[in-house]
């Protein structure tokens, strides 16, 4: 279902995004994104509020597009999610960029005070006005809207999940926690989530009970997934069985700390993204969606 952007020519003005500069050194987390986009503002709230915006090669307007938002961790920013920070183009919106192949549009908020604490559901507001900023001047699939994010970015995620599974598609969770709210929180979606055994920041005592409300929402059948070995850097991924039509759950499990990027076989929370199992996952889910 395309939204009411489709067959329109679109007059928005991008600007630079923030902290990208297109002479920054290669692999210094300052480069430009990739592709067509760039930063814009609104009003949201009463406050200024920004996000970066990657178009789909070579856009159609008659052609609807799926829109997929990363948010950025506590201390982030829309340019680390937008540029892939030091790994570049494998990391962009958490390597779902590429795995698209530049096939959707890609939003990457900035949060106040770098953060996603959604006071009085500010930032869930400053969601809703960027999804309707977008469809009203992009061709959008409003049947595909998906949410990301890591840390505070996974939390706010949740919020979504919570508070706008009936406009959202889908969400997915890196090392996440109740940080931004639960909203309403009754409505079922489709729901990946991944937690380290060794992540000491959003613990995985606090990231079972988002995945639990989901396997409730969802209806589907609880189990007691796989786990990694204790002290083996591998990671388990189940699929829950018997949710509700459309409404799939998956909970991945990794042996490392707090990082969206684990690598089989690595301890480090900053290795290259490219090397990291989990876009490979995620994105083979959402298509199947």
């Amino acid at each position: 279902m395309g939204s009411t952007g489709c067959g329109k020519t679109s007059t928005l003005k991008f600007g630079s995004v923030p902290n990208e500069s297109a002479s920054a050194a290669a692999g210094s987390g300052n480069g430009v994104g990739f592709g067509t986009g760039g930063y814009l503002t609104i009003q949201s709230s009463g406050q200024t509020r920004g996000f970066a915006v990657r178009l789909p090669d070579n856009y159609n307007p008659n052609t609807s597009y799926w829109l997929i938002f990363g948010f950025h961790w506590n201390g982030g920013n829309s340019a680390q999610v937008d540029n892939g920070g030091t790994s570049g183009y494998d990391w962009s919106y958490y390597g779902l960029q590429k795995q698209s192949k530049n096939g959707a549009i890609f939003v990457a908020p900035d949060g106040l005070n770098a953060g996603w604490a959604n006071s009085g559901g500010q930032d869930l507001t400053f969601t809703d006005d960027m999804v309707k900023l977008i469809e009203d001047n992009y061709c959008v699939d409003t049947t595909h809207i998906i949410s990301t994010g890591f840390s505070y970015g996974g939390g706010m995620s949740y919020e979504i999940a919570c508070a706008r599974a009936k406009v959202f598609r889908a969400v997915a969770i890196f090392e996440g926690a109740q940080l931004s709210g639960c909203d309403g929180g009754n409505d079922p979606i489709a729901y990946w989530q991944m937690v380290g055994t060794a992540d000491t920041t959003c613990t995985e005592a606090m990231a079972t009970p988002l995945r639990d409300k989901f396997v409730k929402n969802n209806t589907c059948t609880a189990q007691n997934p796989p786990q990694p070995a204790a002290g083996s850097l591998t990671h388990t991924c189940a699929s829950y069985s018997g949710c509700s039509a459309g409404h799939p759950l998956r909970w991945c499990v990794h042996g490392s700390g707090h990082t969206p990027a684990p690598i089989d076989g690595s301890s480090s929370l900053y290795g290259p993204g490219g090397s990291s199992w989990v876009p490979g996952d995620l994105w083979p889910w959402l298509t199947s969606l």
